[in-house]
């Protein structure tokens, strides 16, 4: 089972990092728009190519998870990344974060721990 959290863990925080890119890449993208220099902005922006890197390593390592464990136990440790998430919010992205999310974050780590038992 220690196996499976490890693997699940480092997956979630490949996607997690992916989400965290796609910010970045939005960020710095202008406003769509059916146009050339819109496109060529797109292939320059490394944010957005580290964010597909990210979600395909997790992508590989999804794969390699759903081949030797348990679907029903697998997937419910994908929520882990809501977690990195909730910190990548508050340390990368300066967010605020109400009490209802930290309540929410407590649920997840608990369905995690019954999950996993």
């Amino acid at each position: 089972m220690l196996k499976l959290i490890t693997y699940a863990s480092i997956q979630c925080v490949f996607l997690s990092f992916g989400q965290i890119f796609l910010k970045f890449a939005v960020m710095r993208m202008d406003k769509f728009s059916f146009t050339w220099r819109f496109f060529k902005d797109l292939l320059v922006n490394w944010p957005l190519a580290a964010s597909g890197a990210c979600v395909a390593l997790a992508t590989i390592l999804w794969l390699y998870i759903l081949k030797h464990y348990e679907f029903s136990i697998a997937y419910p440790l994908t929520s882990i990344s809501f977690i990195i998430g909730m910190f990548a919010s508050i340390f990368i992205f300066h967010e605020a974060v109400p009490v209802t999310r930290w309540i929410g974050v407590f649920l997840i780590i608990a369905g995690v721990f019954l999950v996993t038992r």
